[in-house]
């Protein structure tokens, strides 16, 4: 547990200091980040223990780069950091593959306890993408083999749902959670609508996997 590394993406830099400096002296290993498009460049090259994640970035929503990490099979726990305190952020943040979350401002030796509840609760496991989709939050894209397409934020959040449980059928239910905000009214026609975009743009990617209809459940990724 002392050895745990620790990724932390904040973009205020003094408060990525004084958080990182904490964590050191509790014996983690730490790396900052101060955008998204750094911490996903950076996370093929090693997995840490645990994700520190804030939610308000410059160049994305941190729940959709956990989302991003999730549907490349990442399995870290992310504990996320956010000055959002309402029901619907914090059932956002959860939806999208949070482990946990601390509101600013946070007291350090929370923050220190949560990540080391998260580490013991951790089962590890590594990346394994679904033949090769990239999903970049930043840029809204899906990659695969160099061609790319551009996804709405709607589309990028349910495809990471789906990715990130290739092979199981995502509930529709589990898919209007991860994709719109909480309380939002969505018809089931219009999560359909959604679906049916996915599998077009998918289908210009060269070994793009399906989005297969599994009736009265919801959709699976195959």
């Amino acid at each position: 547990m002392a050895s745990a590394s620790v990724f932390i993406l904040e973009d205020d830099p003094q408060l990525g200091d004084v958080l990182s400096r904490a964590l050191r002296a509790e014996g983690f290993q730490t790396r900052g980040f101060a955008t998204a498009h750094q911490l996903l460049e950076s996370v093929p090259e090693k997995l840490p223990d645990v994700l520190v994640i804030d939610i308000g970035l410059p160049d994305a929503d941190g729940r959709d780069v956990c989302q991003a990490l999730r549907a490349r099979g990442v399995k870290t726990p992310v504990l996320f950091l956010t000055a959002r305190d309402a029901l619907a952020d914090r059932l956002g943040g959860f939806s999208s593959g949070g482990d946990d979350y601390v509101t600013k401002p946070f007291d350090l030796e929370e923050v220190i306890a949560r990540l080391r509840a998260l580490l013991r609760r951790s089962g590890g496991g590594g990346p394994e993408e679904v033949r090769g989709l990239l999903l970049d939050p930043t840029e809204r894209t899906a990659s695969q083999d160099g061609t790319t397409v551009t996804l709405t934020p709607t589309e990028l959040r349910l495809l990471a749902t789906l990715a990130a449980r290739a092979g199981k059928v995502c509930a529709r239910a589990e898919l209007i959670r991860a994709a719109w905000p909480h309380g939002a009214i969505v018809h089931d026609n219009t999560l359909d609508v959604f679906v049916a975009r996915l599998r077009r743009k998918l289908r210009t990617l060269p070994r793009a996997p399906s989005i297969a209809t599994v009736h009265g459940a919801g959709y699976r990724l195959a």
